[in-house]
This record gives C-alpha cells, sequence and structure tokens, in this order.
C-alpha cells in the first residue's frame, strides 16, 4: 500500500455538529430513567389523561413457539406508539400488557 494516502476528509461535506458520535445510551439512559421517576413524569401523563375518553390497547404475551425475534420487538414498539398517539390524540389511553 502507498504510504501517502490521500486524505478525503476534506473533501466530504460532513455538518459540524457538538453531538457526539456515538449516544452511549447504556450508560446515559439510567439517569434519564431515574430522572422521570423523581419527577414524576408517567404519574402527570396519567393525571393531565383524567376525564378523557378511555383508550386501552390490551396486549397478550408474545407466541412461546420460538426463539424472540425482531418481529416481537417491532410489535411492542407499534403498541407502544399507538398508545402514545392516542394519548396525545385526546385520549385517556393505557396500555395493559
Amino acid at each position: 500500500m502507498p504510504e501517502n494516502k490521500p486524505d478525503y476528509k476534506k473533501t466530504l461535506n460532513l455538518p459540524d455538529t457538538p453531538f457526539p458520535m456515538r449516544g452511549d445510551l447504556a450508560r446515559r439512559e439510567p439517569h434519564w430513567v431515574k430522572e422521570w421517576h423523581e419527577k414524576k413524569t408517567y404519574e402527570k401523563i396519567r393525571e393531565a389523561s383524567r376525564g378523557r375518553p378511555k383508550f386501552v390497547l390490551h396486549d397478550g404475551p408474545p407466541y412461546a413457539n420460538g426463539d424472540i425475534h425482531i418481529g416481537q420487538a417491532v410489535n411492542k414498539i407499534l403498541k407502544d406508539v399507538v398508545v402514545k398517539s392516542r394519548n396525545m390524540a385526546g385520549f385517556d389511553a393505557v396500555y395493559v400488557p
């Protein structure tokens, strides 16, 4: 390989951002969860929803006929999106596992 490789970094039009390249979620998430518990975020959401029309999403267990797979994760994520969107649409929306 040639020793003097061309430096292509200056040829790329990349944004300059103060955000780190990695999210480091394993280290940062516990702090967020602790803060949400201290501020009683979920309780405040539930209190603000009181008296609105009900929307309840009942969810059963995943199929137990094989190993866990990405489809089960997508299923839970989509149900979470539905409940949150119904809450923002003016319903008292709860997820009941």
